[in-house]
């Protein structure tokens, strides 16, 4: 077994310090940054989310092999910065305002790093005003607006309403526990996620349609 491949398996068992020596090492036998983090990192994530997906595991796992994820790009980002790496697209991801709920959207930030994207995270309780702003300010490919209380869905409904009306918008994807296919379908939305691995698809589908 090559180091790429202990370093993929070291990912999906959530070992994080196992994933950071399989990276260096990676390194020093002179696999590339692109290399790394394709055929280990993403690699692993690639079979972290279909499992998560059919219930073959659980929030707990994929925490872990997320952590052990992100150690390997802690290594590997130098290289990274001056490789030919080129980043999937870039996502923007918020819990609107009213809402301080973050697991769902965090599990969905780690996630479509884990698949190659660069997330920028708004956190939560974000206005629209600053869903605008960022738009403006990071132009991305994708948006992805969060809602965990039935309460706070009319104010999803009023920010996508506004991220519509931008001339050059985004794709918008919606998900969190209380929305539906349905209510996507009724304020306009692009896409409904119902989970994390549901949101890496969906993202792929709409960048491979740009």
């Amino acid at each position: 077994m090559n180091v790429l491949a202990e370093l993929r398996d070291a990912v999906i068992a959530g070992d994080a310090e196992k994933a950071k020596e399989l990276s260096q090492e990676a390194i020093v036998e002179g696999f590339s940054a692109s290399q790394v983090l394709e055929e280990g990192l993403i690699g692993a994530m690639n079979i972290i989310g279909p499992r998560f997906k059919n219930n073959e595991i659980f929030i707990p796992e994929v925490l872990k092999s997320a952590r052990a994820m992100h150690a390997g790009m802690d290594v590997i980002k130098p290289q990274i910065v001056t490789s030919d790496i080129r980043e999937k697209g870039t996502i923007l991801i918020g819990t609107v305002q009213g809402d301080l709920h973050d697991i769902g959207k965090n599990m969905v930030i780690m996630m479509l790093e884990g698949s190659g994207y660069k997330v920028i995270d708004l956190g939560i309780n974000v206005a629209t005003q600053k869903f605008v702003e960022a738009i403006e300010q990071y132009k991305p490919q994708i948006v992805g607006v969060s809602a965990l209380l039935t309460t706070t869905m009319l104010q999803m409904k009023n920010t996508v309403a506004t991220l519509l009306t931008l001339e050059s918008r985004p794709k918008i994807i919606i998900g969190g526990a209380p929305v539906t296919q349905e209510f996507c379908d009724q304020i306009g939305a692009d896409a409904y996620a119902a989970d994390a691995a549901s949101a890496v698809e969906i993202a792929n589908a709409l960048i491979a349609s740009n």
